[in-house]
Order: C-alpha cells, then sequence, then structure tokens
C-alpha cells in the first residue's frame, strides 16, 4: 500500500495514512474516544447506548501523518430490524478500512457481545489496535478481560485508557501509527472530519434531543433537516427542520409544557454548534410523527449509512 511520491514528514521519515474502523460494544466510549484522539467534537456522545447510528469520520493530522476514524455504531446482537442494519454496517465498515481499534469496556464483564466481536475482527484479519477503556471505573474483572485479549490477539498492542480523562490516548495514537502504510494524506491539515453542515447540525439537536428525553423515548426519534440558507452576509446559517417520533404522545414528552422542552434543545444546540461553526447557527426546529420509522427499511438505509 506504499505511495509512490509520498511526502516525508518533518522527522525525515514517510507520512503514514491510513483509515482506522472505532468498533465495540454499546457505551464503551468509541465516540468520547474519537473525539478526544481528533481533539474536536466529531461524534456526538451520551448515556444512551447506541448514539451513534452512522459512519463518523474524524481526521487526526500530524507530523507523522494522517489517521481517518470512522466511528462506529455500538455493536449489539439482536435481530430488531434496525439493530441489524446498525450491525451490518460496523461489518461492511471493518472489510473497508486499513486497520481496526477495538475499544473494550473494561466497566462490564465479557459477554456474547464481545465474543462476537472477536470472532468478526478474526474473521477480519485487519491490523489491531486493542483499548481497554473506563480504567478510571476499573472493576474486578478488569485483569479477567485483558488476560482474555491477549491471549484472543497475542500480536496485538494492548493500551489501558480512560478516554473521559485522556490516559492513553496518545499512545493509541502511536501505536496506529506504528501499523499503519506509508501513504499521502486524504483530507487538507486543518480539518477534523468531513460531515457536511446539515448532518452536524442533525447530530447535534439529537444529541440534546436523547439529553432531554433519554427516560423516556432515546431511539424513537430521529432528527431530518430541511432548508439551510446563509444569511448576514455570510455571519449565519439558519436551519430548518423535524425532530421526528414515532407516535403522537411522544410529541408532548418532546414539546414539553408550553414548549419549554423543545426551545431547551434548540437553545442547547446552538450553543454547540457556534463551537462548531465559524458562524451562527439559528435553528427552526418543529415534531412531527412518523409512525414505525424503525420498521421503514429505506429510511433506516438513509439513516444508518
Amino acid at each position: 500500500m506504499t505511495t509512490p511520491g509520498s511526502e516525508a514528514s518533518p522527522s525525515g521519515g514517510l507520512l503514514k495514512s491510513a483509515t482506522v474502523a472505532v468498533i465495540g460494544r454499546p457505551s464503551a466510549g468509541k465516540s468520547t474516544l474519537v473525539n478526544a484522539l481528533c481533539g474536536q467534537k466529531v461524534s456526538i456522545v451520551s448515556p444512551v447506548p447506541q448514539t451513534t447510528r452512522n459512519r463518523i469520520r474524524g481526521i487526526l493530522t500530524t507530523e507523522k501523518g494522517q489517521i481517518v476514524f470512522i466511528d462506529t455504531p455500538g455493536f449489539h446482537l439482536s435481530e430488531k430490524k434496525f439493530n441489524l442494519h446498525l450491525s451490518d454496517l460496523v461489518s461492511r465498515t471493518l472489510s473497508d478500512v486499513d486497520a481496526a481499534l477495538y475499544v473494550v469496556d473494561g466497566a462490564r464483564p465479557f459477554g456474547a457481545e464481545e465474543q462476537a466481536l472477536l470472532d468478526m475482527l478474526r474473521r477480519a484479519a485487519k491490523p489491531l489496535v486493542i483499548c481497554l477503556n473506563k480504567k478510571d471505573r476499573a472493576a474486578e474483572f478488569w485483569s479477567i478481560l485483558r488476560n482474555k485479549l491477549l491471549v484472543a490477539f497475542p500480536n496485538a498492542p494492548l493500551v489501558e485508557t480512560s478516554a473521559t480523562g485522556g490516559q492513553g490516548v496518545a499512545e493509541i495514537s502511536d501505536r496506529l501509527f506504528d501499523l499503519a502504510p506509508v501513504g499521502d494524506q486524504m483530507y487538507p491539515e486543518d480539518y477534523y472530519t468531513d460531515q457536511q453542515p446539515d448532518f452536524r447540525i442533525a447530530e447535534i439537536v439529537r444529541e440534546k434531543a436523547i439529553a432531554h428525553t433519554r427516560q423516556e423515548l432515546p431511539h424513537a426519534l430521529y432528527v431530518r433537516m430541511e432548508d439551510l440558507e446563509m444569511r448576514d452576509d455570510g455571519a449565519t446559517l439558519w436551519a430548518r427542520g423535524f425532530l421526528l417520533v414515532e407516535r403522537e404522545s411522544q410529541m408532548g414528552i418532546l414539546v414539553g409544557k408550553a414548549g419549554e422542552k423543545i426551545r431547551a434543545i434548540v437553545r442547547e444546540a446552538e450553543k454547540d454548534l457556534a463551537e462548531i461553526f465559524p458562524y451562527a447557527v439559528k435553528l427552526d426546529m418543529r415534531v412531527k410523527v412518523d409512525r414505525e420509522w424503525r420498521k421503514k427499511d429505506q429510511l433506516l438505509k438513509y439513516l444508518i449509512r
């Protein structure tokens, strides 16, 4: 995979370049880790399992080269159509990348989903770095997990981390660059993600909606942006869209008393978006019903990609 004419790094070696699938069980800390590795908010984060529904690209560029992380949905064993689409996305992503970063939740015991991921990684036979995460919350079975992983992949580097505190993050980057092939950068140096504005806006809105409703309807909603229009000579982006739920009863949960909850969601999303974009983002978000949307194949293919 050496690329002819690849540039040299400032240290004198050839630059490295790789795509890396970030995989693991739900709530293992994948999105938090990707954000820490890239130094920016690339993926939305919440305590709700399977918050990530798409392949989210985060880009790390250093003097060694460039790594493009592809954050994937949490791998979950289930026969529900929604979860099958998510698991299929994980498998397809793993087949398309140069290497894998396997994030293991060190605060939970080994289970059937972990075994299925081990089997998937063995079949894929990709260069691998293992991240045993949540060292700050290490449980009594931390050493058991560590030994299982070392036995399963004796040649793969294993890094113990706390993604929320930054522990071990730099070492993960070093180990991935060790595995990466020589190659040219895929993105300009100032990129940390390739997500389009409408997708980024929809994800931030969904993050805030989950935070406000996670006890009632975290997976029963999705966000669809309809119109984006730049105004005020490029100083403000006006964005109109919908938060969609499955039943009329869920609309009231999302809107809140006298519209208080939807206003809070919009207010918090606009604050985060102001830190992401070099201009203000003003949101016009409405709530609608899309009955049984999690059973609609065409919609799921559009949302989970």
